[in-house]
């Protein structure tokens, strides 16, 4: 396995960790005010990830920085066609983060809610957006010879990336209600036990479907000579158990269970991408591939260096805020601001 590869699977682990975390961040944001039948009850929502959602988001800042190093004309390539999507996501992040910090400054009831409705739409926006994007990656774009984006932000919003976003809101959807059923006490809980039920017919409809048009709008489960391969087929089975470990009221079980669907569908889209990382819909030869868009081997070298000393040290850090973060929360346990 040569450094590109490496770097390409650890860009791969990257955006798992961020889906797996920042998932079921996203979907605690998107239940917020329909879980929340009142001030209190939103207070104990939001501290549930309040100490652990802007250092889930580090995760997709690591992953960018790994593809600017590692692999710049990708990083330009994206950056600069998926421009606008990409400002529209940064922009509902920022009313994300800043509903968190204001909501509590004042008492006054629309204060709060409209801090609340920001928290929702700076959690379903990046949620739709991500899934827009890597259908979009697997579909291929128009990139030209020179590895130019020639399309428009239209381009980005056809059928196929557009299924692939309500995918991913029911997935995040259905992984923070499972999160929450394992965080709160309570009639809390016990709605948001009833929201899990409620989101895991529509996502497993949505990631079926997205995986019958990805037969038809890509080559991502034939061009391997894998087809379909135990990866997605896992990935599918794990999805279909969740239902049932919530239906008997196994929380952790259903939560591991949307996590293995989350990790093996990122796995699956990245085995069918490489060794490209950008299709182009122009000209298959035009695509962006994990060698013609690379740093130099010394560049590689050096950062894999750097990696193998702060990555440890990063996922010890995190894995000691979920321990010590780890006790359900309650009405009881919220303080009045």
């Amino acid at each position: 396995m040569d450094l590109n590869t490496v770097w390409f699977v650890l860009v791969t682990v990257l955006f798992i960790g961020f889906f797996l975390l920042e998932g079921f961040d996203y979907g605690v944001g998107i239940l917020l005010p329909f879980l929340g039948k009142d001030d209190t009850d939103r207070r104990v929502i939001i501290n549930t990830i309040g100490p652990v959602w802007d250092g889930n988001e580090v995760w997709l800042i690591t992953a960018g920085g790994a593809i600017f190093a590692a692999f710049p004309q990708w990083y330009a390539t994206m950056f600069s066609g998926f421009y606008l999507a990409l400002v529209l996501m940064l922009l509902a992040l920022i009313g994300r983060g800043v509903g968190f910090e204001f909501r509590s400054k004042d008492r006054n009831p629309t204060w709060r809610a409209l801090w609340d409705w920001l928290i929702f739409a700076g959690s379903l926006v990046p949620a739709l957006l991500w899934g827009v994007a890597f259908g979009n990656l697997v579909r291929g774009v128009p990139i030209d010879a020179n590895m130019q984006y020639v399309g428009s932000f239209w381009t980005l919003l056809n059928p196929y990336a557009l299924l692939d976003g309500l995918a991913f809101v029911a997935i995040f959807g259905l992984h923070g209600a499972i999160f929450l059923s394992l965080k709160t006490k309570g009639e809390l809980a016990e709605r948001a036990h009833k929201a899990a039920m409620r989101f895991w017919l529509p996502a497993v409809v949505l990631i079926f479907a997205y995986v019958i048009a990805s037969y038809f709008a890509t080559d991502m489960f034939t061009r391997l000579g894998i087809n379909p391969g135990p990866i997605p087929l896992g990935a599918g089975v794990a999805l279909l158990a969740t239902g049932w470990f919530i239906r008997q009221r196994h929380h952790g079980w259903a939560f591991v269970m949307t996590s293995l669907t989350i990790a093996l569908s990122t796995i699956t889209v990245t085995m069918g991408l490489y060794p490209r990382v950008m299709v182009s819909s122009l000209n298959p030869d035009w695509s962006l591939t994990i060698y013609n868009a690379s740093s130099s081997p010394y560049t590689l070298r050096v950062m894999t260096i750097v990696a193998l000393i702060f990555v440890p040290i990063v996922l010890l850090y995190q894995g000691w805020s979920y321990w010590i973060f780890r006790k359900r929360i309650g009405r009881e346990d919220v303080l009045e601001y």
